[in-house]
């Protein structure tokens, strides 16, 4: 059975190292928004805002992974319910969904998190610690996991979902 892992949490949270991490570890698919976002971002013809668009290139993207049987880890912001429906929706009975939203407790860690980022994609614009403070999240009460990357390491994160995904 393909699992769908729908992460949500702010910027500089842990999501992508996490999901790397994942992605060694089980074998799924690592489909990062900041990527499909910036490679939309670089065409001629990209809107102001691209943020639904890559939102939904990544849901189209996703479905046709999961179609085709391959575990997915959808790795974004995800920041309000709305958008994290729109992933969970395309989990069919054939396919196990594990949602996570990632925190990161410590304020200083976190914000040493972001100030420390270096894009590692070309044209890939990464907020400020401002920008993460006023960024209009809203926490995941209905998460299945919740994880605090200021307690776990990437490796253990990445090992609670992947036993996530693995559960009948």
């Amino acid at each position: 059975m393909s699992a769908l892992v729908v992460l949500a949490g702010l910027p500089g949270s842990g999501k992508t190292t996490v999901s790397r991490a994942l992605a060694r570890l089980s074998g799924a698919i690592h489909l990062r928004i900041d990527t499909v976002e910036t490679a939309i971002s670089a065409s001629v013809l990209a809107p102001e805002d691209v943020a639904d668009a890559g939102y939904r290139v990544a849901q189209a993207q996703a479905r046709d992974f999961l179609a085709q049987g391959h575990s997915t880890i959808i790795d974004c912001v995800n920041q309000w319910q709305m958008t994290r429906d729109w992933f969970c929706e395309i989990a069919t009975g054939q396919t196990r969904l594990v949602t996570c939203e990632i925190t990161c407790s410590n304020e200083i860690t976190h914000r040493k998190r972001v100030e420390s980022r270096r894009a590692d994609l070309p044209g890939h614009k990464l907020p400020d610690w401002q920008a993460v403070l006023e960024r209009d999240y809203n926490p995941w009460a209905g998460a299945e996991l919740h994880i605090d990357t200021a307690t776990a390491s990437p490796e253990a994160a990445a090992g609670l979902i992947f036993k996530a995904m693995s559960a009948v």
